[in-house]
């Protein structure tokens, strides 16, 4: 039998791995690394130490440094759920909508000064979001078992 014809094997069969295969499942998880990363040091970071230039951005906002410190807070919470695997899916739609609220922003308060950057990072968190969802039921029958 040549190895075009040869059968699956039931581990290829079976419909728990994903039709990407072994590769594209480590690509998603380094993605999902790189991104955990990147939330975490270089933009939670400066917003959770009071880096001038993140104090400069959010008193020009006029948010403050409340607001400075509530929004580092949620990208270091979603760069930490990123890399838990029952909460991967819901950490991508958070810091989706974490990006599109700094798109937002970016536009009417800061002429676009940085406007590609949310829009370029919206990309890999939609597609870990959509790959991931299956880690949104078991979110869901974990939290029915302790409601």
């Amino acid at each position: 039998m040549s190895d075009t014809t040869a059968p699956l094997t039931p581990a290829t069969d079976s419909p728990s791995v994903p039709t990407g295969g072994r590769r594209a499942r480590i690509a998603l998880r380094g993605l999902q690394v790189i991104l955990a990363l990147f939330y975490g040091i270089a933009s939670a970071l400066p917003k959770l130490i009071a880096h001038p230039s993140a104090s400069e951005a959010f008193d020009t906002l006029g948010w403050g440094s409340a607001g400075m410190y509530t929004i580092g807070a949620l990208e270091l919470a979603g760069a930490v759920a990123l890399l838990v695997p029952v909460l991967q899916s819901v950490a991508a739609i958070g810091l989706a909508a974490l990006m599109v609220g700094a798109f937002v922003v970016q536009v009417t308060v800061f002429d676009g000064q940085n406007v590609a950057t949310p829009l370029v990072l919206l990309v890999p968190l939609a597609l870990i979001a959509w790959t991931r969802r299956e880690s949104n039921a078991g979110l869901l029958r974990l939290a029915r078992r302790r409601g």
